[in-house]
């Protein structure tokens, strides 16, 4: 009698690189296109005094893998590989907050019955068409440019007037960052691997419907946000009306370093309860 042979496992994902310290209710931090887990590092120290942080680089970003084919990098791919690092993390739930693309995430993870509340800073998806192509070309324009430079890096970013020039786009405040974090950020949105192919098939997308959402969310949105508009939080909330709209007064895109104390305070009211 011949043998069966065995069905190879498929194999296993390998986990995603994250940061998790802090005690109390799960709150699972999700960044943006072209940045990692430590765009966090503002708030986490406050964070973490109430809450159970986990905050995870996505695939393609920092030093995680790219998504694994046939995933594509699109809202789908990017919320199935979180949904899958929850799994890997026995975590059926969390509270959920994310920047940009995270927000978007975070969003869809509510739609799926993941997320105990939603926390979305500046959300990504909330665009029409034209503000997608202006943001697919901008961001573009910025990694060829940074790749360009790269060898001067550090001398423009010693500088104020440098860090203004060159990070201004998303943040408010650039010229208060120190050298080093600013370096570093723009480094990581020129060099990660999965911020262009991540551009170009999320602009094709938008965030259409919040139905299924029954979970508390928050918006918060940098009223000095040049990447995404504040006016687009009027969207979302048409969309999904119970959302709770705070404006984070004097805040760019990426808010974390323009106000943490603002930041922090807003992500643990977001995460202060659940449906």
């Amino acid at each position: 009698m011949s043998a069966t042979p065995e069905t190879s496992p498929t194999p296993e994902a390998p986990l995603l690189p994250h940061f998790r310290a802090g005690t109390g209710a799960p709150l699972l931090l999700l960044h943006g296109i072209g940045s990692q887990f430590g765009v966090w590092a503002p708030v986490i120290e406050t964070l973490m005094a109430q809450r159970d942080v986990i905050a995870p680089n996505l695939p393609g970003f920092g030093d995680a893998p790219m998504l694994a084919p046939p995933a594509r990098p699109d809202i789908v791919g990017y919320t199935d590989a979180i949904e899958a690092f929850m799994d890997r993390l026995d975590l059926p739930s969390a509270h959920v907050a994310g920047n940009s693309l995270g927000g978007w995430i975070a969003l869809e993870l509510a739609r799926r019955r993941r997320a105990l509340s939603v926390t979305a800073l500046s959300p990504a998806g909330m665009w029409s068409r034209a503000g997608a192509y202006y943001v697919v070309a901008s961001f573009g324009a910025s990694v060829a440019i940074l790749k360009l430079i790269d060898r001067w890096l550090e001398q423009i970013m010693a500088h104020g007037a440098g860090r203004a020039l060159l990070m201004g786009q998303v943040m408010a405040h650039p010229a208060r960052l120190a050298p080093e974090i600013a370096t570093l950020a723009a480094r990581n949105l020129a060099a990660a691997p999965g911020t262009l192919p991540a551009l170009l098939a999320t602009g094709r997308e938008a965030f259409t419907s919040g139905a299924g959402i029954r979970v508390p969310v928050t918006v918060a949105w940098g009223s000095r946000d040049l990447v995404l508009p504040a006016r687009q939080a009027r969207r979302l909330q048409a969309l999904v009306p119970q959302a709770r709209l705070v404006p984070l007064p004097g805040c760019g895109h990426v808010p974390t370093f323009d106000d943490p104390q603002a930041v922090a305070r807003v992500l643990l009211e977001g995460s202060a309860g659940s449906a």
